[in-house]
């Protein structure tokens, strides 16, 4: 079965916690393979909570959307910001029960375009690629199963996105200090790049 090769490298995954703690909503229906996220990404402290269909992956969205909504006194999420997010990011699979991955984007996207997404799936071909595209999403990433799980780790915990900031001379450890979201950072990222790029042609 899928990813069951992947079961006896948990306690192989890097236990040093570089991230901040993040909440974490999953759509998943493959048992072994959510046991797995929620195993390791506990271990590094971060909150999991497991859906295994579409519907319910939406319920569980928008009784936190409620909450947070309530406890913020903002009317509509589509007026706040990435820091305002009900979860940190949503990990789905394209082919689950009841409300496919795509679907169950469109919703939350619908209410909370600044939601970061994650499509975690076998399935991902040139049509869903183009259906992930087609969300105009800046926040929406995939990666293909099978996938070693530090892959994913790296992918959520903005691993990359650090290391490409180190190698700008940014201070890494300054910018974890307050915090920032997926968008924020990727922005910055994008921002510097552009400026590196925007000197290098005035030398040419």
């Amino acid at each position: 079965m899928l990813f069951l090769r992947e079961l006896h490298s948990v306690d192989s995954v890097d236990t040093v916690i570089s991230s901040k703690p993040l909440n974490i909503l999953i759509a998943e229906d493959e048992p072994d393979i959510a046991a797995l996220y929620k195993k390791v990404l506990e271990k590094r402290k971060h909150k999991a909570t497991i859906t295994t269909n579409g519907e319910d992956c939406l319920k569980a969205y928008h009784e936190i959307y409620q909450r947070h909504r309530f406890s913020s006194g903002q009317q509509l999420y589509h007026q706040s910001d990435s820091k305002n997010t009900p979860f940190d990011v949503v990990i789905l699979d394209c082919k689950i029960p009841q409300m496919n991955g795509i679907e169950v984007a469109k919703e939350i996207l619908a209410v909370n375009p600044h939601q970061r997404i994650i499509f975690a799936s076998a399935y991902i071909k040139d049509t869903v690629i183009d259906s992930i595209k087609n969300l105009k999403q800046v926040g929406t990433e995939s990666v293909q199963k099978p996938f070693e799980i530090k892959r994913l780790i790296d992918l959520v915990e903005d691993k990359m996105v650090y290391e490409e900031l180190k190698k700008l001379g940014v201070d890494i450890d300054v910018i974890k200090a307050v915090n920032p979201t997926h968008e924020q950072i990727s922005d910055l990222l994008g921002r510097l790049q552009n400026v590196r790029n925007y000197k290098s042609n005035e030398k040419k």
